[in-house]
């Protein structure tokens, strides 16, 4: 293996990786020998998870948190810190959203989104930090969104939520870079799990997504997987406060239906 792209027993605090791109990036580096931690709500959720990596020797432990609840970051950041002496990287991956028109949004369903996709990202890279500026080393890979390059209709929240994760990123970078811990960014495209599979099941809307991806499919959550180990390996070393964006090139240009041979 190419020491550059090593993350084995990297000590790897996957935050909702029980499903979805959180799963596929706690296998991803369970699967390059380091050591995973995954949390999120529910223990028998995160059991089956760890079962289900861990079969086949990998080293994957679990950690209940909720991330809407700064508390509950404290008390799992501490105690996996304990266990292990060290923690070398972060995956903020935990988050969720709500697809309506502004106008309909209570105040409950806002908060519920900002709650999991700013405070909770926020408050996960802070307690993870603290332990990463003891130590003077540490990556922190947060993940935005596809909204962070242009705003989808009817996603408000979420789209202003991963806005801010961004600017959390840069402005984290610039604090911490000079003892050694970097932060960075992934922002996948339209990627296929089991929350968004009945939305691109649509014909419609897969055609769509299918048109405006020049790749010319649809991300699976397996495709986050090399772009983060790059950014939690001494590949990146030189990187802090960037967006890495994997979307199938839907951010380098839109598709129109122009004739195949131009127009006038």
């Amino acid at each position: 293996m190419d020491s550059l792209f090593d993350v084995s027993g990297k000590v790897t605090i996957v935050s909702g990786g029980s499903r979805g791109i959180g799963k596929a990036l706690a296998k991803g580096f369970v699967d390059r020998g380091a050591q995973v931690i995954i949390t999120g709500r529910d223990q028998n959720t995160l059991s089956e998870t760890a079962g289900e990596l861990g079969a086949s020797g990998g080293k994957i432990d679990t950690a209940v948190c909720d991330v809407a609840s700064v508390p509950a970051i404290v008390a799992a950041i501490d105690q996996i810190h304990a266990k292990y002496g060290r923690i070398d990287v972060l995956l903020n991956v935990a988050g969720v959203n709500k697809r309506q028109p502004a106008v309909n949004f209570s105040e409950e369903q806002f908060d519920q989104v900002l709650d999991i996709n700013l405070k909770g990202a926020f408050f996960m890279a802070q307690q993870v930090g603290k332990k990463m500026l003891a130590a003077r080393s540490g990556s922190v890979i947060n993940v935005d969104s596809l909204n962070t390059y242009a705003p989808l209709k009817n996603v408000a929240p979420y789209a202003m939520s991963k806005g801010a994760v961004v600017l959390m990123t840069r402005t984290l970078a610039v604090e911490w870079g000079g003892s050694g811990v970097r932060i960075n960014t992934l922002a996948p495209g339209f990627i296929m799990t089991d929350l968004t599979k009945k939305l691109w099941s649509d014909p419609t809307m897969q055609q769509w997504g299918l048109t405006n991806t020049p790749l010319g499919r649809l991300g699976q959550p397996e495709d986050m997987v090399g772009a983060a180990v790059f950014m939690a390996a001494d590949a990146s070393a030189f990187m802090t406060g960037q967006v890495m964006r994997v979307d199938g090139g839907f951010s380098a240009g839109l598709n129109w239906p122009i004739p195949e041979g131009g127009g006038q």
